[in-house]
């Protein structure tokens, strides 16, 4: 897989979410992560992934796949509690 981003988004998330992209990437490594598609994106099909992050952090992270096995991410944030909990669920 390879993973992309928009520069300025990038630093927009880190200073609004402080999640790195780089550290966000680790959700897609994540055997336990639960998928669904963001009913909320207009123009593009766009997916929200929940997992952990390779600083074991419960992260949402919103992207697009795009041709050539690429992974564009859009924005990653923390968790909130009951997003948490439905990740220790199991339930999307």
């Amino acid at each position: 897989m390879n993973f992309t981003w928009d520069d300025t988004k990038y630093q927009t998330n880190l200073r609004d979410h402080h999640v790195d992209f780089r550290d966000a990437v680790g959700v897609f490594f994540d055997d336990g992560a639960l998928t669904d598609e963001d009913e909320d994106a207009e123009g593009e099909q766009r997916l929200v992934t929940m997992g952990r992050d390779f600083l074991d952090r419960v992260l949402i992270v919103v992207y697009t796949e795009r041709d050539d096995d690429e992974i564009r991410i859009i924005s990653a944030r923390k968790a909130s509690s009951g997003e948490r909990k439905a990740y220790a669920g199991g339930v999307s």
